[in-house]
């Protein structure tokens, strides 16, 4: 039988606390079950990227498709419309966008989805108003397991919704979150990312397995991703996700993920050794 390895000193709890003693708000994520539209079209990316397929998303075959009804109407419009001919400064993807895949039901493959929908109530909001918001459950993907990848995780969010945000901005927020981790050696690596610009991959130093390891991602969310929400045009929205998991792993010198959850875990030495915090100052 598979387990979780209940001594994890990176608990939920404990990034709950850092988030909250940063002054952000949690958004609700008790919603595995996704649909296409809020997971993956309402973030700029386009229907034929391969984060879509079959090898890395889980598709729900009852129900299987949300109804075009559940989407709002106008926005629904605006997202089609930036997909295929562009906006907002954008030329677009230049392709047929199609409702079908936007219905298709899925198990969530991040966080960001519940991220979109409280962008979009951020923006029918009649007066903008400065947020932080944060969020720390469950994600799936269909992954090929190994030392550092799991089909299960917990992905942990964070954004911040502000008048003239920049990459400066966000660095510094990432340096002073991952510093209450414990986690001072970091790096950050230009990415690509179809709903952020710019974007940044995070690694920090892994001493057991003697390497950088990457432990997140982020960026600045782009403005086809924004302004059809109806944000102001001078609001940007910077934000960074991470695992639950490979904090945990550097911290602790921990090699193999599945020494944390699944069926590696010793049931011996959970039971044998005390319940770990994560350090306060």
């Amino acid at each position: 039988s598979s387990g979780i390895n209940a001594e994890w000193p990176l608990r939920p709890g404990e990034f709950r606390r850092i988030f909250l003693d940063m002054g952000f708000t949690e958004m609700p994520t008790n919603q595995f079950v996704e649909n296409g539209f809020w997971n993956f079209d309402a973030l700029f990316q386009p229907q034929q990227h391969p984060a879509r397929d079959a090898h890395d998303t889980f598709f729900i075959s009852d129900p299987q498709m949300t109804p075009k009804e559940a989407f709002p109407p106008g926005y629904l419009e605006k997202v089609i419309e930036v997909h295929e001919k562009g906006g907002y400064g954008s030329t677009g993807y230049n392709y047929d966008w199609k409702i079908e895949e936007a219905q298709k039901n899925i198990l969530r493959t991040h966080t960001t989805a519940v991220s979109t929908r409280m962008l979009y109530k951020l923006g029918q909001q009649e007066k903008f108003v400065p947020t932080k918001l944060f969020s720390i459950d469950r994600v799936f993907r269909n992954e090929t397991l190994d030392a550092t990848h799991l089909a299960e995780f917990h992905q942990i969010e964070g954004l911040i919704a502000d008048r003239n945000l920049s990459l400066g901005h966000l660095i510094g927020v990432l340096h002073a979150f991952f510093k209450k981790l414990g986690l001072e050696k970091l790096k950050f690596k230009p990415a690509y990312n179809p709903y952020t610009e710019p974007s940044m991959e995070i690694f920090s130093y892994h001493p057991g397995l003697k390497k950088w390891v990457e432990v997140g991602n982020s960026g600045i969310f782009r403005p086809e991703m924004l302004l059809p929400m109806g944000l102001p045009r001078d609001v940007n929205v910077i934000a960074w996700g991470l695992s639950l998991e490979r904090p945990t792993m550097i911290k602790y010198g921990i090699n193999n993920i599945r020494e944390l959850i699944g069926p590696k875990v010793n049931l011996n030495m959970v039971q044998a050794n005390p319940i770990c915090r994560l350090d306060k100052n």
